[in-house]
């Protein structure tokens, strides 16, 4: 399924550009002209990001923000404020209600796709890292884990990991332009600096990352990352 960006800006020319860019793009996307509606759609539709205006009527984007950092499932959500309020105070204030990047109107497209993209998957990493004590109790479990099995189940995990080993020999079938790709999208790169790279326009790097994805059965590109690293697809 699409991750699902949240739109919030008064004005319409502004809220329809960004959303027909990111549908194309392959986001799902809901939009709001105020920060009281958008606080409303954060609770019924749980954003994988928002993009939101300071200045808007019934409530603003700071204090839109502030509420939505108040609920504990979406002190992590990555916030963008988009805004012609640039001055040095009002980006100080901006960071200090939770925003994770700040982008002054006027912008360009791309450039608001490639943060996205960028705060998307820093995100999708975090939250798939393991904990401090998880790390910590790792070792810790394994050698009682290992202290305690018997020899079956020693056999079984053997045969288990021989299991994988064989399924990791089922590489997909890249071309020579996905592996390029594949190759500067695990450097961080985001598609329009990949674009560059290779002199191809975005649209065309995201169809190729659309068909990594399909071909790694991958979901987002911390996942066609981890997959790429544990097939040995990259360099």
């Amino acid at each position: 399924m699409p991750l699902t960006i949240l739109v919030a800006d008064d004005d319409f020319a502004t809220r329809l550009s960004i959303t027909d860019y990111l549908e194309i793009t392959g986001y799902s996307v809901i939009a709001a002209e105020n920060g009281k509606e958008a606080l409303g759609l954060v609770e019924e539709f749980g954003p994988h990001l928002i993009v939101t205006d300071i200045t808007m009527p019934e409530m603003d984007g700071y204090e839109f923000v502030r509420r939505v950092r108040t609920r504990p499932a979406f002190r992590l959500l990555p916030v963008i404020f988009l805004t012609e309020r640039t001055s040095t105070q009002e980006r100080i204030r901006g960071y200090q209600m939770g925003c994770d990047n700040y982008l002054a109107k006027p912008f360009e497209l791309q450039v608001l796709a490639a943060v996205i993209r960028s705060l998307l998957d820093r995100y999708a990493l975090i939250a798939q890292a393991p904990s401090h004590a998880e790390l910590e109790l790792a070792p810790t479990e394994a050698r009682s884990r290992a202290n305690s099995q018997p020899e079956s189940d020693f056999l079984t995990q053997n045969s288990k990991s021989g299991d994988r080993a064989s399924a990791s020999l089922n590489t997909p079938n890249l071309t020579q332009r996905e592996r390029e790709v594949l190759d500067l999208l695990t450097e961080g790169l985001s598609n329009v600096q990949i674009g560059d790279r290779l002199h191809l326009s975005p649209r065309t790097i995201e169809k190729h990352v659309s068909s990594l994805f399909r071909k790694t059965e991958s979901n987002n590109r911390a996942e066609l990352v981890r997959f790429a690293m544990e097939h040995h697809l990259v360099r």
